[in-house]
């Protein structure tokens, strides 16, 4: 009777340190889980925040250089980066319906009003342009993969090096007047691509 009270001690002893034992283990692995989820949804959120901040200042040097602050950077490179590199809410809008119709009025403007058409209109109407006719090739393929972003990263490689040439220098660059603004605006379209790249890779 000793011998069987002791061996079924015994028993609920071990059972007790293997449920002890996994549960430890499952909590370990919920820990570890946690950790990552936020990891990755972290980079996840800089991935989108930076795809945002590049669209916006690829604009913001495109409508820069169709103010009086003119710059000898070829800014029709910017088309085919914002086309790249806009998120993908805004460009499925201006894909759909709501671009097909804004396509179409710039379209009749630019043919049969060419005088009330402004030039300041030109580039973003061949953005428009170009995101309703582009091919799935592009626009789904290409886009959504790294080749796209290997192609922004190497606007904004030409762009930079052209604007420091302009401009006499790196330290001219940041120095000029209006020079900090599109320096600023052309490190951040290096920005997006390098750190979506990296991450693709890892």
């Amino acid at each position: 009777m000793g011998k069987k009270g002791y061996l079924a001690m015994r028993t609920d002893t071990d059972t007790t340190d293997l449920i002890s034992s996994d549960l430890r283990d499952l909590g370990n692995a919920a820990k570890k889980l946690a950790t990552h989820a936020i990891k990755l949804g972290s980079l996840g959120f800089g991935t989108t925040f930076l795809e945002w901040l590049a669209s916006f200042a690829a604009i913001y040097l495109l409508i820069l250089d169709r103010t009086n602050w003119k710059t000898n950077i070829l800014t029709a490179l910017l088309i085919p980066y914002i086309f790249f590199s806009l998120p993908s809410i805004i460009f499925n809008l201006l894909s759909g319906q709501v671009g097909k119709w804004i396509a179409f009025i710039a379209v009749v403007l630019r043919l049969f009003f060419p005088k009330r058409f402004p030039d300041w209109l030109e580039m973003p109407a061949a953005l428009i342009l170009l995101i309703v006719v582009a091919p799935s090739l592009f626009s789904s393929t290409i886009r959504d993969d790294w080749i796209g972003l290997v192609i922004c990263l190497a606007i904004g490689c030409y762009l930079l090096q052209e604007h420091i040439r302009s401009s006499g220098g790196f330290r001219n660059s940041f120095t000029q007047r209006h020079g900090i603004s599109n320096s600023i605006g052309l490190i951040i379209l290096l920005v997006y691509p390098v750190w979506a790249l990296v991450l693709d890779f890892l």
